[in-house]
């Protein structure tokens, strides 16, 4: 059997992932990464709030493992806040799970468990891995669809997914539920969490507001033609698709349909006018290692909460760009928002959304 660092975040996925491979054998050694704050909120963070961090001990001490915390409150709060902060600077709406997985999850905690002399990586999250006839490493998406979260892992390379084991993909939600009542675990009915950590249950506006606020500047808010409805109080304060709270009177509905940030400008329109045909993605990253070698059909997923719809992928500039066509106009195409790639259950990869065309 395999010594395996299980990351530990106090949740009852995690929890199960590590009684799982507990009882298969494996040497499991619990670790818990502490997370940067801000000042005076310490306690609320929710990856490592003191409480989740209690309940990841009591974990490990009824699976008799070892317990470990490793500190990453500066790298992460150099990489992960200040690529958010930076996103949202620059118009964008960033996705910083992303980031977080790829430098901290799958680059400090892994170096960390490998410096301990474990083969893999273990995580609570519901996706599945599979090693192909010809050797590579495949990411699936979960047996229960409505937990899958291949979206923020599809930045895995052939390396990280080597070393990683996903123990709670094969299994619904509610079976993990009962498997952590079977163990006796105190996790068994914490509830999930779903906002991003380090904002503490806070509106993420009010967080930019202290640590950004030059991407809150006041300006125009324009129709497609050029007139001016009004003035927005900052391109972050708003989402693509967004209808209400524009501050706008209007006779129909008006939906944000883009951020100029050259100039500053909230461009609005009809319902009619909301989507698009088109997306340039930059930065993809391939799981295989290496692009298709011609157009391929997909499924393509834009937000963490969107359904796939079907494309066209082509790529680009040696595979590190693509080209994105869809079958109908997709709403809510936002840039900064990943858009992932998958055939079947099969994840091929994605990059970030740069720009999007009618």
């Amino acid at each position: 059997m395999s010594r395996v660092v299980v990351a530990m975040s106090g949740g009852v996925d995690s929890s199960v992932a590590a009684a799982l491979l507990k009882g298969r054998g494996h040497e499991v050694i619990g670790m818990m990464l502490r997370l940067w704050s801000e000042p005076g909120r310490e306690d609320s963070n929710r990856c490592c709030t003191p409480d989740s961090m209690a309940l990841a001990r009591r974990v490990a001490a009824r699976l008799d493992i070892p317990f470990y915390v490793v500190d990453a409150k500066e790298r992460f709060r150099q990489t992960v806040v200040e690529s958010f902060l930076q996103g949202y600077a620059a118009g964008r709406t960033p996705n910083p799970c992303l980031v977080c997985n790829r430098l901290i999850r799958w680059g400090l905690l892994l170096d960390r468990a490998l410096d301990m002399g474990a083969e893999f990586l273990a995580t609570g999250h519901y996706v599945r891995r599979r090693t192909a006839d010809d050797g590579q490493v495949e990411l699936l998406r979960a047996v229960d669809r409505a937990k899958d979260q291949s979206y923020v892992l599809h930045v895995l390379n052939q390396e990280q997914l080597a070393r990683s084991l996903f123990p709670v993909g094969e299994y619904t939600k509610p079976e993990i539920r009962a498997l952590a009542q079977t163990f006796g675990l105190p996790t068994a009915r914490r509830p999930d969490s779903q906002d991003l950590c380090f904002l503490a249950g806070e509106d993420y506006r009010a967080f930019l507001r202290r640590h950004a606020p030059q991407a809150l500047l006041p300006g125009p808010i324009l129709t497609r033609d050029g007139r001016t409805l009004g003035t927005h109080t900052g391109l972050a304060d708003y989402t693509i698709g967004q209808r209400k709270g524009l501050g706008i009177a209007s006779p129909a509905s008006l939906y944000v349909l883009e951020k100029d940030v050259a100039r500053n400008a909230l461009i609005v329109g009809p319902a009619e006018e909301l989507g698009a045909t088109e997306a340039l993605v930059d930065g993809v990253h391939w799981i295989s290692g290496a692009p298709p070698a011609a157009p391929f059909r997909a499924e393509v997923k834009t937000r963490y909460t969107a359904r796939e719809v079907p494309a066209e992928v082509t790529p680009l500039e040696a595979g590190s760009r693509a080209r994105v066509r869809f079958d109908a106009p997709a709403r809510d195409l936002t840039p900064g928002q990943a858009a992932v790639f998958y055939v079947g259950d099969l994840v091929l990869g994605g990059g970030t959304i740069v720009s999007n065309f009618v």
